[in-house]
């Protein structure tokens, strides 16, 4: 039984402790997919927020089979398109994207690589790039992945592959650094 199976059979007994301990272990990376979609940190830090408490509330619904954390990353990634509905911001102003990352962030390096791999993939076509983001930058499976955008396991394959080819093109002809 691993630490998570543990954990989520003391949150169906009602152990808050429990549901704390569990968020505290996804709570760093689920933030980090929310940065992605986001246009500002506020709104990242939001819907990572609003998205452990749709778990928690629904939590009853839940069945545990071992895909918590794809179930995690399914309600992030629906939580950050219905608050981008929602909330019509304007483009994040230049002061706003001029902060020190080593003072916002513990792992300065992790934003970096997360930076470059935005860059990279910011040429491919939306399915693409959650998709290239969910392997590279967050290290799903690719089973997780399928579970996560609700997809075949076969289709996370093809565009995974595909967009491979495509960022292997554009490197080649010298368009990413």
């Amino acid at each position: 039984m691993t630490r998570e199976d543990r954990l989520i059979k003391k949150i169906e007994q009602g152990d808050i402790r429990a549901a704390d301990e569990l968020i505290g272990i996804y709570y760093p990376e689920i933030l980090r997919y929310c940065l992605w979609h986001a246009p500002n940190r506020a709104f990242a830090e939001d819907a990572a927020q609003e998205t452990f408490l749709k778990a928690l509330r629904y939590f009853d619904r839940y069945t545990h089979r071992g895909k918590f954390r794809a179930f995690l990353y399914q309600i992030a990634a629906n939580t950050c398109i219905d608050m981008r509905r929602k909330i019509r911001t304007a483009e994040t102003s230049l002061e706003e994207m001029q902060v020190d990352p080593a003072k916002e962030e513990t792992g300065y390096e992790d934003v970096q690589s997360d930076l470059a791999l935005r860059q990279m993939v910011k040429g491919l076509p939306p399915d693409q790039q959650e998709i290239v983001l969910l392997r590279f930058g967050q290290d799903l499976t690719m089973r997780e992945i399928a579970e996560a955008v609700n997809i075949p396991l076969r289709t996370v394959q093809t565009r995974l592959r595909s967009a491979l080819k495509k960022l292997k093109k554009e490197v080649e002809r010298g368009g990413v650094q």
